[in-house]
């Protein structure tokens, strides 16, 4: 794909009421699937196949979510997403990969993901997790609420996570986790409503994506990560939460 973006010809803001999505990928057949399935639902949609000149548009034009390709030609989606998380800290990037490895989906994360999803993925079910996070993404929250879980106090308005003095950045979906668990304190919540309650899907093939978050924010939350006194598994089911 070329370098030049391409965008829906609308200024800067769009339409009114029209989400902006950017999609940061050099593959010219899925860009133009995903711009038809996005349009069609409503959105306004800039691309490009370049790491840098995505995050130029970022900077630019200002989109509400962020779709990334892991491999660019000219830099890695995780550079590119860190980049974007130092400048756009709760703008919400959805990670699209042809890698199934494990270790690099939990990279994903780390660099601050909010989601991924492997190629060959399906459209519908990306679109679901994109309305999913706008449900959720200006949900009204109380002006004092605030998460306590043990040692750590979650802000769910800022993105951040306290513990001991050190501020920790959340991501979408790591405060929407947070918040269930929080809400079903003591109670087992199953991996599969988790999906359906945050992610906007249900099924087991994506399961491992619920693990991969818990993974991230038991380094955050818990004393030893590895020995979780909060965030518990339930063998077989799901996560409970314990204050």
């Amino acid at each position: 794909m070329s370098g030049q973006p391409i965008s829906s010809g609308l200024g800067l803001g769009g339409a009114a009421g029209r989400r902006r999505i950017l999609i940061i990928e050099d593959e010219p057949d899925l860009v133009r699937g995903l711009r038809d399935a996005l349009e069609f639902e409503g959105f306004e949609v800039l691309s490009s196949g370049l790491g840098r000149e995505g995050v130029r548009l970022l900077r630019e034009r200002g989109p509400d979510l962020v779709l990334l390709d892991l491999m660019l030609p000219d830099a890695n989606g995780f550079s590119v997403c860190e980049e974007i998380r130092s400048t756009h800290p709760l703008v919400p990037v959805i990670m699209l990969t042809a890698r199934s490895q494990e270790t690099d989906k939990i990279r994903g994360l780390d660099v601050g993901a909010d989601d991924y999803v492997t190629k060959p993925f399906s459209v519908g079910e990306l679109v679901a997790r994109i309305n999913a996070i706008f449900r959720r993404l200006h949900r009204v929250v109380a002006p004092n609420e605030e998460i306590q879980i043990g040692a750590a106090t979650i802000d769910p308005r800022k993105h951040e996570l306290t513990r001991k003095g050190k501020v920790s950045a959340l991501s979408f979906y790591e405060v929407e986790l947070l918040r269930l668990l929080w809400e079903r304190a003591g109670q087992p919540v199953t991996r599969e409503e988790i999906l359906e309650k945050i992610w906007g899907v249900s099924g087991h093939a994506t399961t491992r994506s619920v693990d991969n978050f818990v993974v991230k924010l038991r380094k955050k939350i818990e004393e030893n990560a590895a020995k979780p006194h909060h965030i518990i598994t339930i063998y077989g089911t799901g996560y409970k939460l314990v204050l």
